[in-house]
């Protein structure tokens, strides 16, 4: 430790969730890179005096440490920086943000969590600490995880974060038995959902919902940009003037069979056409695409519907996160959320762990990871 400086654990809280509420700034802009914050503070002065901050503000700009030294100028040298993921030690599109971190002066890091990107893991702690820089890791590490956890999920499993998000009544049904859905929840629910939209790389929905809805899939009733849509539809039923084509990126996971001339219709209005390239069986393969999506920039995946690819991602225990809007009503048999699975034993059961719940207008908002997700 830098001599002079006493841990304090309460005041590096402080300060690590201070670069954790800047690095949130990010949230809808710097994928697939990580959303990271710092701050500079003169530890000097009783209890921490903040000197500068900065964050990743776009994918491609300079990252949170460059920012933050930007800011402070000569003021950096002999001060402590803290960050909620450990620095660059590679170039990439922005030089190594460790060796800016050096050549600035600073006596002190304080890391939130390790970097679990190969070309850094550890080692951008260890070219600070190789400089005589004192380093400290592991400050609030769940939350600076937490914060990153689809960067995480694709450096570290190969596939997005999957948050599966839906409406449903209170009996748990997300569309009448005739498939009517619009609208089960209300205004303040459906511009938190297109907020959702923003803060994921790609949302997903099946061909069934293009047919009946006809949605566009696009962020409107908030800021951001609109994420990559993808249609898992085996046999290119989407007609060509579908909305989903209309804006943005547009991608159909489908099978090695589905006809090329539909193909090349869907082509035309500007969609990818990925095909499966394991054997067929009687549905597409989740598997398959969640391991294809990653080098097209996508760690954070967003399921939309309908029920039946929802109900595939819950029996297929590939959910890591479920955002579900409660609204007061009572739908009676229709379509449910578990696209009918059933359980011959409790322990079976979907069961659910760090649970959040909040009001949305009328409506109760109820977060939760099901104990098959992975561990961060």
């Amino acid at each position: 430790m830098t001599e002079g400086i006493k841990r304090d654990h309460a005041r590096e809280e402080r300060f690590m969730r201070m670069a954790l509420s800047f690095a949130m700034r990010g949230a809808a802009s710097v994928s697939p890179n990580p959303k990271v914050g710092c701050v500079i503070v003169d530890e000097s002065v009783s209890g921490g005096r903040l000197t500068a901050w900065g964050y990743h503000r776009i994918y491609g700009g300079p990252h949170a440490e460059v920012e933050a030294l930007r800011k402070a100028g000569g003021r950096a040298a002999g001060c402590t920086v803290y960050v909620n993921l450990e620095p660059c030690c590679h170039e990439g599109k922005t030089p190594p943000c460790s060796e800016a971190l050096i050549k600035a002066g600073v006596s002190r890091v304080v890391i939130g969590a390790e970097d679990p990107n190969p070309k850094v893991s550890g080692g951008g702690a260890a070219s600070l600490r190789g400089a005589g820089i004192d380093v400290s890791v592991g400050v609030l590490e769940e939350e600076c995880r937490w914060l990153n956890r689809g960067f995480i999920r694709a450096m570290t499993m190969g596939r997005p974060w999957v948050t599966v998000k839906a409406a449903i009544s209170i009996d748990g049904e997300m569309a009448l038995q005739n498939g009517e859905s619009r609208w089960i929840s209300g205004s303040e629910s459906r511009k938190r959902a297109h907020l959702m939209r923003a803060e994921n790389d790609a949302v997903l929905v099946g061909v069934g919902t293009i047919l009946k809805d006809d949605p566009e899939l696009t962020v409107r009733n908030a800021d951001g940009r609109s994420p990559m849509k993808i249609i898992m539809d085996r046999d290119l039923d989407t007609p060509p003037d579908a909305k989903v084509l209309d804006e943005g990126k547009c991608m159909f996971f489908t099978s090695p069979s589905s006809d090329e001339g539909r193909a090349g219709e869907l082509s035309r209005r500007g969609a990818a056409i990925m095909r499966q390239e394991g054997p067929m069986e009687r549905r597409l393969s989740i598997d398959e695409l969640l391991g294809r999506l990653v080098p097209y920039g996508i760690n954070n995946l967003m399921v939309e519907g309908g029920a039946k690819l929802i109900g595939s991602f819950i029996s297929s225990r590939l959910v890591d996160e479920f955002s579900l809007f409660v609204a007061p009503r009572l739908l009676g048999q229709g379509l449910d959320l578990l696209g009918g699975m059933t359980f011959k034993h409790m322990e079976e059961a979907v069961s659910m762990k760090r649970l959040r719940i909040r009001r949305t207008g009328d409506d109760i908002w109820f977060e939760g990871i099901p104990s098959c997700s992975p561990a961060l």
